[in-house]
């Protein structure tokens, strides 16, 4: 993606974007004293960013439908179909993907976005939906369904909390189902890059990469490789993984050695998963926040050294 490309998508996402506030929960912080922390990893939507719709890829049928025409037209391609029909094909190209996905021996599949698209506005132009033999970008048709179905916005104490964290000299990454639009939020909504905030590049690690999501434990074994191969390695347990979902975050992270932190700030993407198998037996949180600033302040402070810099 060129630069001009990517600032295009970003302006796409601002403009579609209007601010949302987290939604209470009930519960309460848990803030001990985590010692011998050097790394933090994030999950994006519902712990850095607020998802409307409480997740990527969960808006409500009735919204994709419409969501779904709307953005055929933002990139110029007339629809002539049903809209929830529109909507359906779209789904039944993920399940494609996740099916063969499964096929090959992956139990936690991921799409890539744009392929998804691709593989959608072909099988409409088959249909007659939509004209055969038009320049479509898919990107940006990923980024107009986007915006339509899942509004977002920066988690109250995003920048500071990243800031302060990135003051005291620790290492800071993400782990997070995501697609390629996901990184474009932070500029977009914070008119900061992920770079600008201390999140070290070779620490993201993004889903639709790999084609892999959680709550599989893949995305975490390869950080733990990641964490284990910088210079100053770092062990698993000297890394705290912060996230909103006790199945897709916590007890994930927890199975490969992290210590971990609950998000609990906001009641659209709180996942407290108490009708899960075997809930009883799987690992609570090392901590619980309600809000991001309280993140480094379970962080002793002689246990990692303020930066220099």
């Amino acid at each position: 993606m060129s630069q001009s490309e990517q600032q295009a998508l970003e302006q796409i996402i601002k403009q579609a974007s209007r601010p949302l506030e987290p939604q209470p929960t009930a519960q309460n912080p848990e803030l001990p004293k985590l010692a011998g922390v050097r790394a933090v990893l994030f999950d994006i939507y519902g712990t850095l960013i607020i998802s409307g719709s409480g997740d990527i890829g969960a808006a409500d049928p009735t919204i994709r439908g419409q969501a779904f025409a709307d953005a055929l037209a933002a990139v110029g391609v007339e629809y002539q179909g049903d809209c929830a029909a529109g909507a359906r094909a779209l789904r039944h190209q993920i399940d494609a993907s996740h099916d063969r996905s499964r096929a090959a021996g992956v139990e936690f599949p991921e799409i890539d976005i744009v392929e998804v698209w691709r593989l959608t506005c072909e099988e409409l132009a088959r249909g007659n939906s939509i004209a055969m033999g038009q320049q479509i970008n898919h990107q940006q048709l990923a980024v107009e369904f986007e915006v339509r179905t899942n509004p977002v916005w920066p988690m109250p104490g995003l920048l500071d909390c990243l800031a302060d964290l990135k003051r005291k000299g620790l290492i800071l990454g993400i782990i997070s189902n995501a697609q390629f639009f996901t990184p474009l939020v932070f500029p977009a909504l914070a008119r900061q890059t992920l770079d600008n905030l201390g999140v070290a590049p070779e620490l993201r690690y993004y889903s639709y990469e790999y084609g892999r999501a959680k709550p599989g434990e893949w995305l975490y074994e390869k950080a733990a490789r990641g964490l284990a191969d910088q210079d100053n390695p770092i062990h698993p347990t000297e890394t705290l993984y912060v996230g909103n979902d006790l199945r897709n975050d916590i007890w994930p992270a927890a199975q490969v050695g992290f210590r971990t932190t609950l998000f609990a700030g906001d009641q659209r993407s709180l996942r407290l998963r108490e009708d899960a198998p075997n809930r009883d037996q799987q690992p609570e949180p090392d901590a619980i926040v309600t809000q991001l600033n309280q993140i480094p302040t379970i962080i002793g402070e002689s246990d990692i050294g303020e930066s220099q810099s």
